[in-house]
């Protein structure tokens, strides 16, 4: 290694440690990695292996959209196939992050975009996305079937949902019309429900919800998408099934465009 490039990592060091901590671990073009030690492992590579198959190899022509972009890794991923990406999230420091990991892959700002946004602020985005990354964000967020309700509306083809979920993995058929006699049904194991975090779970306030797997399909249907694999724990491919009931005058109540 010459003196040049010694110098030249050393320095890509010192920002990576400025933009510390890392939640993502993304394994640089240089070798370098972001977060080598992280507490679940590989994270979120492994999740990625598990998401990866169910999408195009070459996804050019293909707009993706990546809500709770964190640093990025998943944004990356798309754009390196090809798609034109648009990654959002709240907090200032993943973006950072984010904008510093895009330029080190050199994909220019025309195929990722990074835009602070909140999953409601969708509800006033125009157009739609072929592929919809929902990962990691649904279980920290006050109104989840809201945001599904927009998030849906979003989905021209695809979406992949990850999220907390309770133990258990069992699927009770429900009725099209439960009785009041017959609310015992909803004590069940596989009766689609969801548990409320009042305080914290893991020491995050964030983290609010917890619902079965029953009720992650439930959701996913009510808000008119229909579940068609599960590649990996607590992750679900959806696709558009038409089949939502009409909350569109909520939502434009809620946001009036």
């Amino acid at each position: 290694m010459t003196l040049q490039s010694t110098g030249a990592a050393l320095a890509g060091d010192d920002e990576l440690r400025a933009l510390a901590p890392w939640f993502h671990n993304l394994h640089l073009p240089d070798g370098r990695q972001t977060a080598p030690d992280h507490p679940l492992g590989d994270f979120p590579a492994f999740k990625w292996e598990q998401i990866a198959p169910h999408l195009p190899e070459d996804m050019r022509g293909v707009r993706a959209l990546d809500i709770g972009c964190n640093a990025g890794f998943y944004s990356l991923a798309l754009a390196r196939r090809g798609a034109e990406v648009l990654g959002i999230d709240v907090d200032p420091h993943y973006l950072r992050q984010a904008e510093w990991a895009r330029r080190q892959f050199g994909i220019d700002e025309g195929q990722l975009a990074l835009v602070s946004m909140q999953v409601y602020d969708l509800a006033r985005l125009s157009g739609t996305f072929d592929v919809v990354l929902f990962l990691g964000v649904l279980y920290h967020l006050r109104y989840p079937l809201l945001a599904l309700d927009v998030v849906s509306e979003k989905v021209d083809g695809l979406l992949i949902l990850q999220t907390l979920t309770m133990p258990g993995d069992q699927v009770e058929p429900v009725p099209e019309d439960l009785r009041l006699d017959e609310r015992h049904r909803m004590l069940q194991p596989g009766w689609p429900k969801m548990a409320f975090i009042e305080r914290r779970l893991e020491d995050d306030p964030t983290n609010w919800w917890a619902p079965n797997r029953a009720c992650v399909e439930a959701m996913l249907r009510s808000a008119g998408l229909e579940p068609i694999t599960s590649p990996g724990h607590e992750i679900v491919v959806a696709r558009r099934s038409g089949a939502q009931r009409d909350t569109s005058a909520e939502l434009r109540a809620i946001f009036p465009r």
